[in-house]
Order: structure tokens, then sequence, then C-alpha cells
């Protein structure tokens, strides 16, 4: 069993630090996701969770520890064949994108986005898979805006259809809900939550630090304080009043609404 179930594994950490300038921006961090899970990583700010995810997208490598990406060891793997593989969106990645590209062609420069080769003529198939990814994620009256022109929950939704566009093995979402308003975060939310359901999407990790951001379908959650390790497991079972207190520092209570959680402090008294 042993190494088989190691390879089944999309992401495992060994005792991962990340030191920065006498720093642990992530410290002694141990955590594996599995093929199929969806993991929320929770906590406040500044506690590792954009390290995390960086680590996970092998653009940064640890200071001390072992890390495995898709059965492949950092360290001594190709980073460029590894990373068409990993789906990423972010605020890094929308700061990158050319604000003159359509929306359209965001998406599809994804397919050629490991060279600096620009194909006049993509293929019809690309063209459709693109179409059908920005029409997942609600963006098919926009296919000829200007990148630079969507609203923020515009953009986001172009980047997560950017990401998908690959066919990544393993999904990353740094904060795709941040600086949306009540109605952005609420259609994103469902829109992930579709995506977090489908069986034959890739393994996710989103990093977020509001409850209120977890789509149903995400099976995991990883809390992180100060670059450690809080809690790590299943949603139902860790994402509890108790580790996000202890995790955010202050008394809180979560609760669970149908399918969505929500979190308050503690009323003065």
């Amino acid at each position: 069993m042993g190494d088989n179930a190691l390879m089944s594994d999309v992401l495992e950490l060994v005792d991962v630090s990340v030191v920065r300038d006498g720093r642990a921006l992530v410290d002694q961090v141990s955590w594996s996701v599995a093929e199929g899970e969806r993991w929320v990583i929770l906590g406040p700010n500044g506690a590792g969770k954009t390290t995390l995810l960086n680590i996970a997208s092998s653009y940064l490598f640890p200071s001390t520890g072992t890390v495995q990406v898709l059965g492949e060891k950092l360290g001594s793997v190709d980073v460029f064949e590894l990373r068409p593989r990993i789906g990423m969106a972010g605020a890094a990645m929308a700061d990158k994108m050319p604000s003159g590209q359509t929306v359209l062609e965001t998406v599809l420069t994804a397919a050629y986005g490991m060279t600096a080769h620009w194909r006049e003529s993509y293929e019809r198939v690309d063209k459709d898979r693109a179409r059908a990814f920005l029409d997942r994620l609600g963006m098919s009256d926009y296919l000829d805006r200007k990148f630079g022109t969507l609203s923020e929950g515009e953009r986001k939704r172009t980047l997560i259809a950017r990401a998908m566009m690959t066919d990544p093995e393993l999904l990353l979402l740094d904060e795709p809900a941040a600086g949306l308003d009540l109605g952005g975060r609420e259609d994103l939310v469902r829109r992930l939550g579709r995506l977090a359901r489908d069986p034959i999407a890739p393994s996710m990790i989103m990093v977020t630090h509001h409850v209120e951001e977890i789509a149903p379908g995400f099976t995991h959650v990883l809390m992180i304080r100060r670059g450690k390790v809080v809690a790590a497991g299943p949603m139902e079972l860790e994402l509890t009043s108790r580790n996000l207190s202890h995790c955010f520092g202050l008394p809180l209570v979560v609760e669970r609404r149908g399918d969505r959680w929500t979190a308050a402090g503690l009323p003065l008294s």
C-alpha cells in the first residue's frame, strides 16, 4: 500500500518550512491532498496561505522539507514540464494578463502559455473548449470584451476558465472571491460549487479567509495560523468554532446552513 498510496497523492508536503529574512512564513507543515479532493486553505492575513499555494504551484521551493506535486519531487523535476499540469487563478495572474486581449484570447493563450509563441489560427477544438469553459463560468456574453475593461468578478471568472484550459490535474484558486460584492461573490461561489461537485474536475485547492466563500462540494479544510497548521481534514470534522477561533485568535461561532458556512464573533456582553 505504502508507495502506491503516496503515488495517488496530488500534493504531499513533509515538514515543509519557508524561511525569509529569519522569519518562517510556513513552519514545519505536513499536508497531503489526495486525488479528487477539494481543499480550502483558511486563515488570517499573513498566515502563510499564499505561500502554501505558491509551493503547490511549484513557483516556490521550501527552505526545508520535501514536496511532491503530482507525483514529482520539487528539486528533482523540470518544473516547466510540471506547470502545464497545474492550473492557477488569482490576483497575481490578473496582473500578468494583457489588458488589450479579448476574453476569448485570454483563455485561448493558456494552451500555449508555456511558450512565447502566439498562434494566429487556433484549432477549432481549442476555441470550442475555451467557449465551453467560459460558458460554465457565465462569460459567454463577454467573449469579445477586452480583459482590461472587465469588472473584478468578470476577470476572476475569465481567469478560472483560463486555468481550466490546459486540462490540469490540480487547480489552484487564490482568493477567487476577494473584492467582489455580495452578488458577485454568490454567483462565483455557486459556479465554483458546480465545478467542485463535477467528478471529472481536477483536484482543487482554494485559499480564502472567509468561510462564507467556501463553495458547496469542497471536501477538506486546512487551517493555518502564523505558518503552522491548526487543523486539517474533512470539512465537517475540522471546520468547528473551536478550530476557527484558534485559527483567527478570537472567539468565533461557525454555523452550517444547508451546504454553506457562516462565522461570526460572539456579541460583546
